[in-house]
């Protein structure tokens, strides 16, 4: 019963977010365009000449940062729906999502690294669409694994996405985000920060030689990844708005900034996984298409740094 309940969840989620993710941007107030503001932003990450993507996003809601950190234990009990992240009236800023870390002493792991940075946006979601990360599971249990990277895909446009992401959800069953947003053009989106649980995962674990890694956040919902994850999600080309299989796979600027983006996480690449892998409904197919060598080659060309700090390690004493 439960098997068919989550599969019927699943087809009613993947329909009503295409349907939305097919619509306009909100025509709502605050609504900014951001578009380059030089010639030189124009020039892909291949060196190919690319006028960057139009990318819509409410600029009101970038003025209310959430509270920095992570929470110790999930209530036992908690308020359905549930709670909209905490904020601040403080502005986000692109500090939040990456520090800025000189790369002179760490080690680069090519002949030739490649210095090309990718245009970086932060739109970020609406309060009811990420949570906090917690140091404890529901039964008070340690939950410190150490970070992962899951790879997605948007099923639909980059400006969809983020509308759909920013709209405020009371539906705890539509409730979802990722962390990051590669655009078709490489352009980078930072929607959740890292120190933040985005909801990018359902019924899902990651096996490590450690075992099965899960943690459960909600006694309403199956352990899942997310508590420990950094959800990356690449732009779906045209031809595979669909259901298919496959498709004609990703840009070369995606690629790329995909590979400058995880650098800077410094997780390791056997703890770099996609969504079709962790899920455990046998729904997922995501990221179709990936070239999962081509992204290997193009990560040892970047050097690795910790300007993207996933969860809460500065917090981690309380687990004892």
């Amino acid at each position: 019963m439960q098997l068919k309940r989550l599969v019927a969840i699943a087809i009613f989620l993947l329909t009503l977010v295409g349907l939305i993710l097919s619509a306009e941007p909100a025509k709502t107030n605050g609504i900014a365009t951001f578009k380059s503001a030089n010639n030189r932003n124009k020039v892909a990450l291949n060196g190919s000449s690319q006028a960057p993507q139009d990318i819509y996003f409410s600029a009101a809601i970038n003025q209310s940062a959430p509270v920095f950190g992570c929470e110790v234990q999930p209530p036992a009990n908690p308020p359905e729906p549930s709670l909209p992240a905490a904020l601040t009236s403080i502005p986000i800023t692109l500090e939040r999502f990456r520090k800025s870390v000189a790369t002179s002493k760490t080690t680069i792991t090519s002949q030739k690294a490649i210095t090309a940075s990718p245009r970086e946006i932060v739109a970020l979601a609406a309060a009811s669409n990420y949570g906090d990360r917690y140091l404890k599971d529901l039964s008070g249990k340690p939950a410190n694994y150490a970070p992962i990277i899951v790879l997605h895909e948007t099923v639909g446009s980059t400006n969809g996405t983020i509308n759909f992401f920013q709209e405020f959800h009371t539906d705890e069953d539509i409730q979802a985000s990722y962390h990051t947003l590669i655009a078709i053009d490489g352009s980078v989106i930072y929607l959740v920060p890292p120190d933040k649980r985005a909801f990018g995962a359902g019924d899902s674990e990651f096996v490590s030689a450690l075992g099965q890694e899960a943690v459960q956040t909600n006694p309403r919902y199956p352990r899942s990844v997310n508590n420990f994850a950094y959800h990356i999600s690449l732009e779906t080309p045209e031809d595979g708005m669909n259901e298919d299989y496959t498709h004609s796979g990703y840009t070369e600027a995606q690629y790329l900034s995909l590979a400058w983006l995880v650098a800077k996480t410094n997780v390791p690449l056997e703890r770099i996984t996609t969504h079709k892998i962790i899920d455990r409904s046998g729904s997922r197919i995501d990221p179709r298409s990936f070239d999962f060598n081509l992204f290997k080659k193009l990560l040892t060309a970047y050097p690795r740094t910790n300007e993207i700090e996933i969860g809460c390690s500065a917090l981690r004493k309380f687990q004892s």
